[in-house]
């Protein structure tokens, strides 16, 4: 399949993300500021449960686990990216990521519902919000424009334990809203599994999960304010 890219009218510029206490920041490129990225708000707010999960399997155990996934996740994500800018040579992420390209080739049948690419890959940034990150995909998804996020997962997720990917994107919808003027109508979570079956999650309810962002945010700022 051939995706069609959409030249979208705002500044594409870029930043390198720096670590500090174990937050990540980006430096704004057109102000004299640091803000945290999005994913940095979203896993403060789940903190505690990783915690509590990798003190109740040990931490050799969770290390292995998180390094495993991590991979995963990176070479999935390097595969799509390849295959929307129309480049992909599995060959060369078979020796070393024979899952994850087992996941995307059962994924492309739902990738293939994307197109009109407006960003890939870019990073974005908020004054508003105070927050910056690097969002997977802005683009149609049968037909409608939506930010599109790509995850891997063991198993099958239940949506009530994914609220924060849901925040992440609206996230995302904002700050593309404030850097371009293209409002996004809705936000998708296309999560590939190591079972071969894929998952979409497309939610309209953006408002919804702005206002849980604010909350996310807050609970950062007062919880890094007791640290």
């Amino acid at each position: 399949m051939s995706f069609t890219f959409v030249d979208v009218p705002f500044d594409n510029l870029d930043a390198n993300p720096v670590n500090k206490d174990g937050v990540r920041f980006y430096k704004i490129p057109d102000a004299d500021k640091y803000y945290p990225s999005v994913t940095s708000i979203t896993s403060f707010k789940n903190a505690q449960f990783f915690k509590e999960w990798r003190a109740r399997i040990g931490e050799d155990e969770a290390n292995r686990i998180t390094a495993r996934t991590t991979q995963r996740g990176t070479a999935f994500h390097s595969i799509t990216e390849d295959y929307i800018n129309g480049v992909l040579n599995l060959d060369k992420y078979l020796e070393n990521n024979p899952l994850s390209v087992r996941m995307f080739q059962s994924a492309k049948a739902e990738l293939n519902r994307i197109n009109k690419i407006h960003c890939l890959e870019t990073f974005l940034y908020s004054h508003y919000l105070g927050l910056a990150g690097r969002v997977d995909c802005i683009g149609e998804f049968d037909g409608e424009l939506a930010v599109i996020d790509f995850k891997t997962s063991t198993k099958s997720k239940k949506e009530d334990h994914i609220e924060h990917y849901f925040v992440q994107e609206t996230a995302y919808a904002a700050m593309f809203l404030e850097r371009s003027g293209i409002e996004v109508k809705k936000i998708v979570t296309l999560i590939a599994t190591e079972d071969g079956s894929t998952q979409v999650f497309q939610k309209y309810n953006l408002d919804d999960y702005l206002q849980l962002l604010k909350s996310y945010i807050e609970e950062f700022v007062r919880g890094k304010g007791n640290a």
